[in-house]
């Protein structure tokens, strides 16, 4: 009994979930991969000064040789939140005082007659997707940023290498506005132009932000006031950190990595309060009853309707009491009986 009240029957959550979720997240990841892996998107080229200071830093090395390599980078950012919302669903499900509840806001999914779908379950697939989606969505919109601004990174000029002493760069301010004049590496070129917004920074506060949110709304515990603040901060400040040393590295501007830091934070914020609605059930707590409901409710629910009589007050009554025996002692109130039920008063 107890299970079929916890227990919702649905056909679609199934083929919703492998016909059109799956597709989208498919489509998603494919998306980012053309962006990150092929030329099908042409960066935009941008013009520049050949004695342009703010393009003039020296080369930092490849992406591999910074102190927070795109390897480093994506494996945490992968593990992170993946094995905090982990432990954070299992505990929450095992302890009794947070169990119930959970019951109450995500019920069982019967899909069929044998096919149980568990509110652990559906809670940590849907948090993890959500994260995992917003992750390649922030990636596809960084990329989708550097390829239309191509915005170029502070060391350009040096990996540009433009012939300083032809016709072209003579004069001081000279605007180039044909990137063919490069004489260096065409790969090295390509990539000093994608610096606007900072993929680096976006990610980070994004998975730090979705992160936080995740801790601040599911993890309830009064036993150690300093443990999730100590977490989320950590959280935060190691993206902020990791902004930082873009720029200390000359990888990026600074206006890159504040840029960074708004796309992340708007992406996580739209995913986190409107898509899994602040990390909470999909069923919420139970709604009161309605007043058209009233008829439904036993008779001793409703309010109770006091006589005239019981509304004065406590004083009032006793002065009443008070007058009507004085006027019986003194005979002006004579009392005949008509009947066992009834009383006449003169």
């Amino acid at each position: 009994m107890a299970l079929e009240n916890n227990t919702h029957r649905s056909y679609s959550i199934i083929p919703c979930f492998i016909f059109v979720e799956l597709v989208i997240m498919a489509g998603t990841v494919l998306l980012a991969y053309y962006f990150e892996c092929t030329d099908t998107f042409q960066v935009h080229i941008q013009g520049f000064f050949c004695q342009d200071g703010n393009l003039m830093k020296p080369y930092p090395g490849t992406e591999d040789e910074s102190f927070i390599s795109p390897l480093v980078l994506y494996c945490v950012l992968a593990a992170t939140p993946t094995t905090i919302i982990f432990i954070g669903e299992i505990a929450t499900y095992f302890i009794k005082s947070t169990r119930e509840n959970l019951i109450v806001q995500e019920k069982m999914i019967l899909t069929g007659e044998c096919c149980y779908l568990n509110p652990l379950i559906r809670r940590i697939i849907r948090f993890i997707g959500v994260f995992a989606f917003g992750l390649f969505a922030t990636d596809i919109f960084v990329n989708a940023g550097q390829v239309v601004t191509g915005n170029l990174t502070p060391y350009f000029l040096t990996v540009c290498k433009p012939n300083y002493t032809g016709i072209d760069c003579i004069a001081h301010h000279q605007f180039m506005g044909n990137g063919n004049i490069c004489t260096g590496d065409p790969e090295m070129i390509d990539k000093a132009r994608r610096s606007f917004p900072s993929k680096h920074a976006a990610l980070s506060i994004y998975t730090a932000l979705y992160t936080t949110m995740y801790i601040t709304s599911t993890i309830k515990t009064k036993s150690s006031r300093l443990a999730k603040p100590v977490l989320c901060l950590g959280t935060l400040c190691s993206a902020f950190l990791t902004g930082l040393n873009r720029v200390s590295e000359y990888r990026n501007h600074c206006v890159d990595v504040i840029g960074g830091f708004i796309l992340g934070t708007a992406v996580a914020l739209f995913l986190g309060l409107c898509v899994v609605h602040n990390f909470k059930g999909t069923h919420g707590t139970p709604s009161k009853l309605k007043p058209e409901d009233a008829r439904g409710m036993p008779l001793m629910a409703f309010p109770r309707v006091e006589s005239p009589l019981e509304t004065l007050s406590a004083q009032q009554r006793w002065m009443q009491t008070q007058g009507q025996a004085m006027l019986l002692e003194t005979g002006f109130i004579s009392v005949k009986n008509h009947s066992s039920s009834m009383t006449e008063v003169t």
